[in-house]
């Protein structure tokens, strides 16, 4: 078993780093590789939840920006978090993982109904968990049901996978001068309006004391080493 730093992680991946290469949709090689990855820090001992984003199949915010209804956008957005769970599930039980999808909307044909204590349940047996449809709130974010379902779950981070390789004052692939922070306080992300996670996400983190870890998703084993306490990302908490 490895010297893990955090034990007991959620880890949130956004839709479109599902995409891979691809312009839409699901990329079944990056699917396999976040696996391989989730396999291996299990291996070590960690226990992970995981929350996908929606955004490479549908964004509810897109129906409400041309005049529909923004509830039954937010609704859409939900299945599409639904449908890259079951996409990651089938990528780590093609691994002999075992892992348990479970929705914030019923739906028992597909997923089995969140709970907190079959939850905990599950992560403390060693299977990995994914967490699906948000909270089952429309206006709410993903971001937001991370960080919710980490403070339910007693986790030791919020581990963030991006395409970047840490929290930046500007975007970096825009702005040369950018400034790469290696920890920052709660406080100063919502201060500066720093694109980490959404103002509730980071307010939630912040009152369950929950580090957000942001790392790049493109670092070989770089999942390893933020759980080891090492690897290149930047540190959000008190």
């Amino acid at each position: 078993m490895g010297n893990l730093k955090y034990k007991r992680v959620l880890l949130k991946i956004s839709g479109e780093a599902l995409m891979g290469e691809q312009s839409f949709g699901i990329d079944q090689k990056m699917v396999a590789r976040v696996a391989a990855e989730i396999a291996e820090v299990r291996a070590l001992g960690a226990e992970v939840c995981v929350v996908i984003g929606g955004g490479n199949i549908f964004r509810g915010v897109s129906v409400a920006a041309k005049g529909g209804d923004r509830v039954r956008g937010d609704h859409m957005g939900m299945l599409a978090t639904v449908m890259n769970c079951l996409a990651m599930t089938n990528a780590l039980e093609d691994i002999d993982i075992d892992a348990v999808p479970m929705s914030a909307i019923a739906m028992d044909e597909i997923c089995e109904p969140f709970t907190q204590r079959n939850a905990k349940a599950y992560l403390e047996a060693g299977k990995v968990v994914l967490f699906a449809a948000g909270t089952g709130n429309p206006f709410v974010t993903t971001d937001s049901g991370a960080a919710l379902r980490a403070a339910e779950m007693q986790c030791d981070a919020v581990l963030k996978g991006t395409q970047v390789d840490g929290v930046y004052s500007a975007d970096p692939h825009k702005d040369p001068d950018a400034i790469r922070y290696e920890s920052i306080s709660y406080n100063e992300v919502l201060k500066q309006g720093l694109k980490v996670m959404d103002a509730a996400a980071i307010s939630l983190a912040q009152e369950a004391n929950i580090p957000i870890i942001v790392y790049s998703m493109h670092e070989p084993n770089g999942l390893v080493e933020i759980l080891q306490g090492r690897g290149r990302a930047t540190v959000v908490s008190g």
